[in-house]
Formats: C-alpha cells, structure tokens, sequence
C-alpha cells in the first residue's frame, strides 16, 4: 500500500478498494511507527485528519468528489494552518496558531485533501539541510546518518520514507529541488508567480515559491494543478490560465537549447 501513488491511490478511492478513513490511519501508524527515527514531522494533525477523511467519504459516497478528496497530504510548517500551529521550526514560533489559511492550505481544503501533518524544516526556511530546527534534524530515510536536504527536508523525507503520498515544499534557492534529490523523489519549484504566497512566511519575498513533492512527476502535476491559479491577495501572482499539467506530461517534449556560458 505505501508505494502507491497519489494517481494509484486516487482510483482505489473511487472504485472504494479502500476508504479515506483506513488510508488515512494507515499512514497515521506509519508515521507513529517511523518518524522517531526521521523526525519529519513538528505536527501530526491525527484527530482533525481522521475528521476530514470521515467527510471525504461521505462525499465520495455521494458522488461529490474533487480533485484531492480522501488523500492525505503533509504541509510544509511554513504555510499558516488555522487552528493548527505553525512554527517555520523556530522556538519564537513554537506555539503561534495562525487565525487564517494560506491560499495554498485553503486550496488543498477546498480540493478534499487530508492535512496528516506539518512538516519539519530548516528554522526560517534558512538552511539545505534541515539540521537548523528548534524541534531537531531530520534524517534521511534511506540512510538515517545522512541529511535530506533542505529547506524542505522535512516534505522530502516524509515522502520518500513513504509517511505519506505527497507534500509541500518552499524553493527560494533549491529548497524544493534539492530535498527532493537527495531523497530520491520528484520536486518541482514552480514558476515565481504561479503558486500563491499569500499566508507562507517569507524567506526572500522576491524568490520563494510554494510546490509540490511527490514519488513521481504525475503526482506532482496533481498536486501542482491544485496548488497553481492566481490569488488576488497576493500581488506577485500571476493572473493567467492554469494549464492542465497532467495532460501535459503525454505531450512529447518539443527541442531545446540550452546555453552554457563559455567562461
């Protein structure tokens, strides 16, 4: 079950092989069973997510689904959850709860995804790899003497370690790709301006963007289509269509060029 993909995963819902509410304490025990040994997590959101995945259910029951409904998906703690901490892995923000959603935390809500948790990081998003948090380093899953990468270790890990389908990373100056290498999974940093960041503490306002981790480069063409779109609450968001990215990976690549510089 844990090596299945969010598209795999996403099928098993719908033709009901298995319900949100079981895929969902599933990977709740993986990670209690685990993440003692890789630390990826500040927040397990156990009891609000076995919530949501009992009303994903009743939507997939009757026939209300969206994009996202049912699966579980971990949140970088750089992204404001309501209710739910947020601490960008500082002890200054060890107890802050945020009294709004960030756009993208609003979007994975209103796709039907479940929040399984905050993600741990590099304190401020200010590291590559993820040994600068209040809460302790994380640990790469393939070999717990190694670091993951960073800012987004905590996302990287979690996935590759199979805790949970899908996350989301920050990527100012590779903190997306970067984990996502070192982890052996698919990252993705998107486009500056395609991902909201209204409600995802900043770094270096001019370069972060939100985006997506997964196993493979359809999950993160999943998760990105959720993720992606313009938000007027934020005034470096892009106001053009969101293609289908999806599709697009059965698009054969078209020729590049690409320049080296000769020095």
């Amino acid at each position: 079950m844990f090596n299945k993909t969010i598209k795999e995963l996403q099928n098993d819902l719908a033709t009901k092989t298995i319900s949100s509410q079981e895929l969902t304490a599933y990977y709740l025990k993986r990670i209690t069973k685990h993440d003692n040994k890789i630390n990826s997590f500040i927040t397990v959101c156990e009891e609000q997510a076995l919530d949501q995945a009992k009303k994903a259910d009743n939507a997939l029951h009757l026939g209300n689904a969206r994009a996202l409904t049912g699966i579980p998906i971990a949140q970088k703690d750089i992204f404001c959850t309501q209710g739910v901490r947020t601490t960008c892995a500082s002890k200054m923000l060890s107890n802050f709860i945020a009294p709004y959603n960030a756009t993208v935390i609003d979007r994975f809500h209103s796709a039907g995804a479940i929040m399984i948790g905050k993600t741990n990081m590099d304190e401020f998003a200010m590291g590559s790899t993820t040994e600068n948090s209040h809460f302790g380093p994380t640990r790469n899953p393939w070999n717990t003497a190694c670091i993951p990468g960073g800012s987004s270790g905590g996302s990287a890990a979690a996935t590759a370690a199979r805790l949970v389908p899908g996350a989301t990373g920050t990527d100012t100056g590779g903190s997306i790709r970067q984990p996502a290498a070192m982890c052996g999974i698919t990252g993705l940093k998107p486009t500056y301006g395609r991902v909201s960041r209204w409600g995802m503490i900043a770094f270096a306002s001019s370069l972060d963007q939100g985006g997506p981790m997964a196993q493979t480069a359809e999950d993160t063409a999943i998760l990105l289509q959720t993720m992606a779109g313009h938000d007027p609450k934020d005034t470096t968001s892009v106001n053009v269509k969101v293609d289908n990215y999806v599709a697009a990976l059965q698009t054969p690549p078209q020729p590049i060029t690409i320049g080296l510089p000769t020095e």
